[in-house]
């Protein structure tokens, strides 16, 4: 972490969180019938500690709903097709996990058209409308480096939260070998295993970096491409050659891998937010309990969770009045 932000928006890619406590051996729970339930348990976990350490004044948490119907697939029926759709067992923590967040006084979004990354890039870019403060930054708590694109001044970073690891802009930059706002072009180049996308065949991390250093992105790349050849690095001519080979292949690796911003459909209820829309409320304890026992959770850890939402909503109760954040 190489900067300090004073922030008190927060943009949260919920799913992560989710699917992490979901895998992870360090969170286990069973309901009452011994039914896993882990991802609930572990995704109250991690909200308790975020609202309790951030003291958000706005928040909105994105929830990814558009595997296999999201607008990518159309483009690329590859696109993150070694993925499953959870089971129904999963699907019902998560739309508990969603209610959950509602009740601790947080927005909710999700869409079938739009990933996670999309929501919070359009929000990001209306909270900076609706702002005036640049020195405030956006938190955009995630492990996802493909978020690192929406960082757009120095004061904006991404928040690893179970690693309470902060990355800005000049964190980006010396990870990557590029500015944040390189990121969809250095996916484009490289591309991502992760997310099935493909990339130039036979260029790497350097050889991207290298490219990238030179010109600003892949449309520059291959406007200027009889140049890139002479450029001054080993084995120039074979990387324009497979740029030639490969240039639908980037152009869609780099569409496939930025973030959208900016949207016209209203039937989204994030396109258009005022900041009352994501304005933190008051944590609604009796819903909260409602959704825990939903879970069948056993009795002793409904007490417990029931006495900890308690002591949150009266610490964040206290941090409004005083006019307290912790970040």
């Amino acid at each position: 972490m190489s900067n300090s932000s004073i922030t008190d928006s927060f943009l949260v890619d919920a799913s992560i969180y989710i699917f992490q406590s979901h895998f992870s051996p360090q969170v286990q729970c069973f309901d009452l019938d011994g039914n896993d339930v882990s991802a609930s348990l572990g995704f109250i976990q991690f909200m308790f500690r975020f609202l309790r350490v951030a003291s958000p004044k706005y928040v909105a948490l994105a929830f990814d709903e558009s595997l296999f119907t999201g607008f990518r697939h159309r483009i690329s029926q590859d696109y993150k097709s070694n993925r499953e759709l959870p089971d129904p067992a999963l699907k019902n923590q998560i739309e508990c996990c969603k209610k959950i967040a509602r009740s601790l006084g947080c927005q909710v979004y999700a869409s079938q058209k739009y990933e996670a990354d999309d929501i919070i890039g359009i929000l990001s870019t209306q909270i900076r409308k609706l702002t005036d403060d640049s020195s405030r930054g956006i938190g955009i708590v995630t492990r996802d480096k493909d978020l690192a694109q929406l960082l757009l001044n120095d004061q904006d970073f991404l928040w690893d939260f179970s690693r309470n690891r902060k990355r800005f802009r000049v964190d980006v930059a010396a990870e990557f070998g590029v500015k944040p706002e390189q990121i969809p072009d250095y996916l484009g180049l490289v591309g991502d295993a992760v997310d099935v996308i493909p990339g130039v065949f036979g260029i790497g991390r350097v050889k991207a970096k290298l490219l990238l250093s030179h010109f600003s992105s892949i449309e520059e790349i291959y406007h200027n491409l009889p140049n890139v050849g002479e450029l001054q690095f080993a084995g120039a001519r074979k990387i324009q050659e497979k740029l030639q080979d490969a240039k639908d292949s980037a152009v869609l690796s780099k569409r496939l891998a930025t973030v959208v911003t900016e949207i016209r459909d209203s039937k989204e209820s994030f396109e258009r937010i005022s900041l009352r829309n994501i304005r933190l409320r008051s944590i609604q304890q009796t819903n909260f309990l409602s959704v825990i026992e939903s879970l069948r959770f056993p009795k002793a850890l409904i007490d417990s969770l029931e006495r900890a939402v308690a002591r949150l909503s009266e610490n964040l109760n206290s941090c409004s009045v005083t006019g307290v954040s912790m970040i």
